[in-house]
C-alpha cells in the first residue's frame, strides 16, 4: 500500500505539471489576448484606444513576453511563492478573488452531496431488496426522469414556479437587503432559506444516477455464493444484508468522495449562471470569455490538484472499506 501511495504521489506531480502547461497552451491558442477583449469592449462603446496605450497594457500585464517566459513566470510564482498571479479583468490578486467565492461554493457542494447520499442510498437499497415491486418501478421511473432532465432546465422551471405561484424569486443565495451585508444570524438564516433550491437542482441528477448504481451493485451482490452460504448457516437476514452485500454495494459512496474536493471550488457552473449564484463557476466562465489567462490557469490548476488528490483519497477509502480492493492494491 505504501508503494502504491508513493507511486501515485510521484505521478500526481507529473500530471499537474503537464496539465498546467497544456492549460497555458490552450489559453493562448485563440487569436489575441486580454488586450483584444479590452479593445473590443472599447469599440462597442464607440471609443478608440491608441496603440501606445495598448502597448503599455501589454507591457504592464507581461503579454509582450514570449510564451515560455509568461508560463515560467506564472508557474514559478505558484510553486515558489504560492502566488497565483494577478487577474487582468478584476485588477486584483487571483488568490483573493477566488477566496471570496470559495466559501459559498463549499457550502453548496457539501450540502448537495449530503442530499444526494441521504436520498440515493436508502432508495437504491430498497429498490434492490424489493426488485420489481411497485416502489422499485416508481423509483426507477423517477430516476430516469432525474437523469434525463438537464439541471439548468430544472432550475428555470423552479424559478418560474417560485415567482409565478409563490411570488418569490429563487435566484441568488441572498435577499437584496442581505447581499452586501456583513455576516450575522439574519444573513445566515436568509442563506438557508435560499439554499434548498440550488441543492435540489444540483442534487437531482446525482441522486438519480447513484440510485441506479447502488441498486445494480446490490442486486449483483445478492446473487453471489457467499450470500447463500451465510443464509445456509442461519445468519439473520438483516445482519447478513448489512454486513456483506450492502457493505460491498456502497463502494460508490467512497468513489464519489474524491469528487467532492474539486466540486468545492467549481460547483455547478451552468446552474450558478442561470440562478445568479455568487459561486466560483461563473467567475471561471467570465475569465475564459475575457481570456484572463492567470485566473483561468489558476482555476484549472487548483481543480486539477484537488481532482488527483481526491481520486487518491477515494482509492485509499475504497481499499479500507473493501478488502477485495485492498488485496488488489497489495499485488501491484
Amino acid at each position: 500500500m505504501l508503494r502504491f501511495v508513493a507511486r501515485r504521489v510521484v505521478w500526481m506531480f507529473v500530471t499537474l505539471a503537464a496539465i498546467s502547461f497544456v492549460t497555458f497552451v490552450v489559453i493562448k491558442l485563440p487569436p489575441g489576448d486580454y488586450t483584444t477583449t479590452v479593445i473590443a469592449n472599447a469599440e462597442a462603446r464607440g471609443q478608440d484606444i491608441p496603440d501606445s496605450q495598448i502597448a503599455e497594457l501589454k507591457r504592464h500585464y507581461g503579454l509582450d513576453k514570449p510564451f515560455m517566459a509568461q508560463y515560467l513566470t506564472w508557474i514559478g510564482g505558484v510553486v515558489l511563492h504560492g502566488d497565483l498571479g494577478q487577474s487582468f479583468a478584476w485588477n486584483q490578486s487571483v488568490s483573493s478573488l477566488i477566496g471570496s467565492r470559495v466559501l459559498l461554493s463549499m457550502v453548496l457542494s457539501i450540502a448537495s452531496l449530503l442530499f444526494v447520499w441521504a436520498i440515493a442510498f436508502p432508495i437504491g437499497i430498497y429498490s434492490a431488496l424489493r426488485q420489481y415491486s411497485a416502489g422499485d418501478y416508481v423509483a426507477s421511473f423517477l430516476g430516469f426522469i432525474g437523469m434525463a432532465v438537464p439541471e439548468f432546465m430544472l432550475a428555470l422551471v423552479m424559478m418560474y414556479v417560485g415567482f409565478r405561484y409563490f411570488g418569490q424569486s429563487v435566484g441568488g443565495l441572498f435577499s437584496p437587503q442581505y447581499a452586501d451585508a456583513a455576516w450575522n444570524l439574519g444573513k445566515l438564516l436568509d442563506l438557508l432559506s435560499h439554499l434548498w433550491v440550488p441543492i435540489v437542482v444540483v442534487g437531482v441528477a446525482g441522486t438519480a444516477g447513484l440510485i441506479r448504481i447502488t441498486r445494480a451493485n446490490l442486486l449483483d451482490e445478492l446473487h453471489k455464493p457467499y450470500v447463500a452460504t451465510a443464509r445456509a448457516k442461519g445468519l439473520p437476514e438483516w445482519k447478513l444484508l448489512l454486513r456483506y452485500p450492502v457493505r460491498m454495494s456502497l463502494s460508490p459512496f467512497f468513489s464519489t468522495v474524491g469528487w467532492l474536493l474539486p466540486g468545492l471550488i467549481s460547483g455547478e457552473t451552468i446552474v450558478s449562471v442561470v440562478m445568479s449564484l455568487p459561486t466560483s463557476g461563473p467567475l471561471l466562465l467570465g475569465a475564459v470569455k475575457s481570456q484572463d489567462m492567470y485566473l483561468v490557469g489558476s482555476f484549472v490548476l487548483i481543480l486539477s490538484t484537488l481532482t488527483v488528490i481526491g481520486t487518491m483519497l477515494s482509492d485509499l477509502a475504497l481499499a479500507w472499506w473493501d478488502p477485495r480492493i485492498r488485496t488488489r492494491f497489495s499485488k501491484r
